[in-house]
Parts: structure tokens; sequence; C-alpha cells
């Protein structure tokens, strides 16, 4: 009797957006974790490099908006970032009161890497569908993330 409930699971969840989300997130969560950890950071590290590496230098709050990383977060991830020499502090000449924070070359090393372990993580969580689905795929999420705000 049993034997019914075994395998295919129902359309009612496999046509949901939100089921199917909900169940890829775990994993996609767990490798990206886990490149982190590989490369000897956090997430917060890697948003940060990433939005600098693509828009250069910027204040803390403007990092943080993009990033979308609260202020005391932000302070802790720059204070590691900066003892760890990838990215480096200065005043700004407009605004003695805030700094200018700037990838380092060796943020740029770091950043170079992690993207290395994120692409084994990506090729891991999509193993089942070709480059086009993929792009696809990313193309979506980023349009469904535009949409929530």
């Amino acid at each position: 009797m049993d034997s019914n409930l075994d395998g295919e699971l129902p359309s009612r969840l496999t046509d949901k957006p939100t089921w199917l989300i909900m169940h890829a997130s775990p994993a996609a969560h767990r490798l990206f974790i886990d490149a982190m950890i590989a490369g000897g950071t956090r997430r917060y590290h890697y948003a940060i490099l990433a939005t600098l590496a693509q828009f250069g230098p910027a204040s803390q709050a403007a990092i943080g908006r993009r990033c979308k990383i609260d202020r005391s977060d932000m302070v802790t991830a720059l204070n590691e970032l900066s003892e760890n020499g990838l990215v480096t502090r200065d005043p700004d000449p407009a605004d003695r009161r805030r700094n200018i924070i700037t990838i380092t070359a060796d943020g740029n090393r770091k950043l170079r890497k992690l993207d290395t372990l994120l692409e084994r993580a990506h090729d891991e969580l999509c193993a089942g569908l070709t480059p086009d689905e993929r792009a696809q795929l990313v193309r979506l999420l980023n349009r469904l993330l535009a949409g929530l705000g």
C-alpha cells in the first residue's frame, strides 16, 4: 500500500515555485557556505569584495546598502577584511568623518580564489542543467529577486 507513496511528488508541489525554491535553497546555502569556509572567509566578506571590485571604492554606508548588510555586521566584516589586508580604509577627502573602503591587490586575489570555489559549488548545484538552462535560471532568479524589492 505504501508503494504508491514512493518516488514521484504530487504536481501540487512540483508546480509551486515557492515549494521548489524552499527545497533547493538549503542545498544552495550549504554549497555556498562550504565554498566560503574552504576559502577561509565569510559570505559578507565575499559580498563586500565583489562590490568593491565591480563598483570601486565606496563609503562603508554605501557598501552596506548595496550589499544589504546591517551596519553592525558591516563594521565587523570590514574590521576582519582590513586586519587581513584585503581592504584599506582611508579618510574621505570630502568628509573626514567617514572612510572610503578600497579593495587591495590581496583582496582581488582572494576574490578570484573565492570565485573559483563558488564556480565549483555552482557546477554541483546545477549539474542537471545545460549551460543555457543555467544562464536562464540565473536570469529568472535575478528577475524574481528584483520583483521582491
